[in-house]
């Protein structure tokens, strides 16, 4: 299945019924009075997140959805039947924002998590709500009104606790087939994982974290190089990060190098997510002799000035993966009873990722006025003097 991680979409709630102009009229009942019912609601839109999907191709294919109108009312006081509201499913992870205001509407981030995105048309009120005492024979009634009608671009992070992050080949997919179920392509040749994965890494039996990999990022990735920084996103609802360093090149290129150039382009994407916890990861170790292993890993550590936490492994054999999956699910343990024991903390992560989302915003208003900018420049460029147009009137 092709992955897709953005959509955009048009959603219409459907228009309330109109309410009904009736009198009375049976035998020996003169004057019966007015008895015209209420016209229907519209039917509303709603979101539903669905952990059965994992991609919005769906909504490359289908872009338009309509709830159902509601119904007139009828004589004899009876209502229009109410329009069946529309319920659209939507992968887990997945952003909602619309194109006009750039307003994020919604976060779609638990199974069965209901969001209203398009509120029905309210109904028209029959004439039997309009007769007084000095208004006998009301001829008024009102109309059902429009139902809400919005443009919504949809964008899918994939939900996990661990992103892993590194250039391309660094032994990304590598290291999430060796520590989970997930079957990544790997072969030995840059940009082999074309889209994320994710993986399940089970600790024990009831203990367990989930794990993002994405493609590989390069230098100038903020330009556009390689896949630029597309699939980045995918990181902002991590935890941590692991970045994974290959320590002997296949192309003998500098690995520190390498490493400092993630770290910029990571920032130049989203300072934010710069700011979450990041551990070093250097992967490979078994190209080296045995005797060189320490010195160079030392090495890397000293040249890039890292103070934080560093792993020494080897993903295709496994070595040194299994201290790195125990040391992440207890440090993910440890920060998630922070947050429910202390409130300062989880306020600290509820304002980070306030902040990447602004962040997104942000990122998807820039993206729409380059592209607005781009139709005004189109419309620019056709002149109406190009064409000579005659036109006849019938006799």
């Amino acid at each position: 299945m092709q992955f897709v991680d953005e959509a955009s979409i048009i959603v219409e709630a459907g228009k309330g019924g109109n309410g009904c102009l009736s009198f009375r009229r049976e035998k020996y009942v003169p004057k019966g009075g007015p008895d015209g019912g209420d016209g229907g609601h519209g039917g509303s839109v709603y979101l539903i997140g669905d952990d059965a999907l994992n991609t919005l191709i769906d909504f490359k294919y289908q872009r338009f959805y309509k709830a159902q109108n509601g119904q007139p009312g009828q004589g004899r006081q009876m209502s229009g039947r109410a329009g069946d509201d529309l319920h659209v499913k939507v992968p887990v992870g997945t952003t909602v924002i619309d194109e006009d205001t750039l307003e994020v509407i919604a976060d779609v981030t638990e199974i069965g998590q209901v969001v209203l995105v398009a509120q029905g048309g309210r109904r028209g009120l029959g004439n039997i709500h309009f007769k007084s005492s000095t208004n006998r024979a009301p001829r008024r009634t009102t109309p059902g009104t429009e139902g809400e009608r919005r443009n919504l671009r949809f964008e899918m992070k994939v939900m996990a606790d661990v992103g892993l992050l590194g250039q391309p080949n660094a032994g990304k997919s590598t290291l999430i087939r060796s520590v989970s179920a997930a079957k990544p392509k790997v072969a030995n040749y840059p940009f082999t994982t074309l889209v994320p994965n994710l993986g399940v890494v089970k600790i024990g039996q009831h203990e367990h974290f989930v794990m993002a990999d994405i493609p590989g990022l390069i230098e100038g990735a903020s330009d556009g190089a390689g896949l630029g920084l597309r699939f980045l996103k995918h990181l902002t609802r991590t935890r941590l990060l692991f970045h994974v360093v290959d320590v002997a090149p296949f192309d003998e290129s500098d690995p520190v190098a390498a490493a400092e150039a993630i770290v910029h382009e990571l920032g130049q994407f989203s300072p934010t997510l710069a700011e979450r916890p990041r551990w070093l990861v250097l992967n490979k170790l078994d190209l080296l002799p045995a005797e060189e292993r320490e010195t160079v890993a030392d090495e890397i550590v000293r040249r890039l000035d890292w103070d934080g936490p560093v792993f020494r492994v080897s993903a295709i054999s496994g070595e040194g993966t299994g201290a790195l999956v125990q040391a992440a699910y207890r440090w993910l343990t440890e920060q998630r009873q922070l947050e429910n024991e202390d409130e300062e903390a989880a306020e600290r992560e509820r304002e980070m990722r306030r902040r990447m989302e602004g962040e997104a915003v942000a990122r998807t208003e820039a993206r729409l006025g380059r592209k607005r900018k781009r139709d005004d420049e189109d419309d620019d460029d056709f002149d109406d003097d190009d064409y000579d147009v005659e036109v006849e009137y019938a006799p």
